[in-house]
């Protein structure tokens, strides 16, 4: 079942355009000129009912408009959107009932309160029954770990303690969708996993559909099945996380581990323009390769050929790569089935 669904959804803003110092502001007053600005492109989105979704593409590409326009914030310039059965900017009340949102530079507590009193609030903001309140209150304090920090005002918070409650307080009244706009950002890494666990087990438990957008490719890997990227307003991919590797994360590099120096196995590799080579000392080196030109057992028996292989590894890219490919716009969209869910392909 789609709890969220969107049809040639697309936004434009009107940028002004000054000259400058006074004398063009001045201009600008009597004869305005203005520029349009495509956030969004018309792009296609269906979500299932408790799906994790990574929202992923550079800065500047739509990623925080397109959440902003599902929320209700903006009104699209075209298109239609549909989350749980309502139009998000035509009933923005009812839809942010079934909503939870957290923005990582932004937060929802009352900065001079405690946290509890910050929860009491949204519970009457809310209309949450004091029964649902006081289980997700208990339970998301133990997940979370506040115990030791729910009795401060917000702006005593750190960093971590702030996200923990901010999250806590998105879903207090058991939203059935949550956006997550840099979640983990800033974190150290014992908090980072803390909150994804906990991301993780409200999945599992309550099938609560998870919306992320994030730079952070340890969130991406360790709380999305399904991967979109986005690039200057258009959805370039949609697809699970591990077909957008396997179709165009194209290196590969295998370590070996030799029993003896053999130069002639590095000469070899070094005029190779194929094949890169890595020297990590006399008795240890890389080969990275692209994976669609040779297959791994061709490169092994390559240096089995040269000398005797004590052992041997192999790594393939990670998503970090693939990201960072798109973010240059260097992916290769011609390898593969890149192709997802009827989703357009531009060009870069």
């Amino acid at each position: 079942m789609s709890i969220i669904e969107a049809r040639q959804l697309s936004k434009s803003f009107m940028q002004a355009v000054k000259g400058p110092g006074l004398s063009g502001a001045v201009k600008h007053l009597f004869v305005p000129k203005h520029i349009e600005k495509v956030a969004v492109q018309p792009l296609n989105l269906t979500i299932e009912e408790g799906e994790t979704v990574a929202y992923v593409g550079p800065n500047g590409a739509g990623k925080s408009t397109t959440i902003k326009m599902l929320t209700g914030i903006l009104r699209p310039s075209s298109g239609t959107i549909s989350v749980n059965g309502i139009n998000p900017h035509k009933k923005r009340m009812e839809n942010a009932q079934q909503i939870g949102a957290v923005f990582g530079q932004r937060t929802q507590l009352w900065w001079d309160i405690p946290i509890t009193e910050s929860f009491a609030l949204l519970k009457d903001i809310y209309n949450i029954p004091e029964s649902v309140f006081k289980h997700n209150l208990d339970m998301f304090v133990e997940m979370l770990g506040m115990n030791e920090f729910i009795h401060l005002s917000a702006r005593k918070l750190s960093l971590g303690q702030r996200m923990r409650a901010d999250l806590a307080a998105s879903l207090l009244h058991n939203p059935p969708i949550l956006y997550l706009d840099e979640p983990t950002i800033g974190l150290d890494i014992s908090v980072k996993q803390k909150i994804r666990e906990f991301i993780k087990q409200i999945n599992l438990e309550q099938q609560t559909t998870v919306m992320l957008t994030t730079h952070d490719l340890g969130d991406i890997e360790d709380l999305c099945k399904r991967l979109i990227i986005i690039d200057h307003g258009a959805i370039i991919y949609d697809g699970s996380l591990q077909e957008v590797k396997a179709n165009f994360a194209r290196e590969r590099i295998i370590f070996f581990q030799i029993a003896s120096p053999i130069p002639a196995l590095f000469q070899h590799f070094n005029t190779s323009a194929d094949v890169q080579l890595d020297i990590q000392n006399e008795l240890e080196f890389s080969l990275s390769f692209d994976r669609y030109e040779y297959t791994a057992s061709e490169i092994v028996s390559q240096v089995m050929k040269y000398g005797e292989v004590v052992d041997f590894r192999m790594e393939d890219a990670n998503i970090e790569q693939v990201i960072k490919a798109v973010y240059d716009g260097n992916l290769d969209l011609n390898h593969g089935s890149g192709q997802r869910r009827g989703v357009e392909q531009p060009c870069l």
